[in-house]
């Protein structure tokens, strides 16, 4: 894979990071009663394009 390739993927997996961050922490903050809960999360990946859904789910404990 090219570098121009590899920079612009770091660079989007990078913005998904810390915006999914932001985005679940304000939840968190938003919402009473979270402390000591535990929610379930999914991503949804889709590329325009190219034949791509990829989907993650996992836990986030509230504290």
């Amino acid at each position: 894979m090219s570098d121009d390739f590899n920079m612009s993927m770091r660079k989007f997996l990078k913005q998904v990071g810390v915006t999914s961050q932001q985005a679940i922490e304000e939840g968190m903050r938003n919402t009473e009663g979270t402390e000591g809960k535990t929610f379930e999360a999914k991503v949804v990946l889709t590329v325009d394009g190219l034949d791509v859904e990829h989907v993650v789910t996992g836990t986030i404990k509230g504290g």
